[in-house]
């Protein structure tokens, strides 16, 4: 199982990103997938959770409004639209994969991670 994250940078705040996660060597559609992020000195924190089809979705209340999830499984993508940027969203963000169609918050329930990407957003 591989994930790969992409999309991260640099941006002033205001401006938007879009991150994405490819996926292979699993069957993405049976998985749930999430974006965490994680800022220095900080715990790993949840940001974001889509469904299995890709018909339910979930965001921490930090993001909500501003984030948008989504998932393509015929490419075995997903997605992370970051809009209205603020530089407490300054952290490097991982794609994360849980068999459990109940994962939700909690880091422990998700088996496969990405490596990561940064995003840094300027004041």
């Amino acid at each position: 199982v591989q994930l790969q994250a992409s999309g991260g940078g640099l941006v002033q705040a205001g401006g938007s990103l879009r991150l994405s996660c490819a996926a292979s060597d699993f069957f993405f559609s049976r998985y749930v997938m999430a974006w965490f992020r994680q800022a220095p000195g900080k715990e790993r924190e949840f940001v974001a959770r889509i469904s299995m089809s890709g018909g339910s979705t979930s965001y921490a209340d930090s993001v909500k409004g501003r984030f948008t999830i989504s998932r393509d499984n015929a490419k075995n993508t997903v997605f992370l639209q970051m809009d209205s940027l603020k530089p407490e969203d300054t952290a490097v963000y991982y794609c994360a994969a849980s068999p459990r169609i109940l994962a939700d918050v909690v880091p422990q329930l998700y088996d496969y991670w990405g490596q990561g990407t940064q995003v840094t957003v300027s004041s």
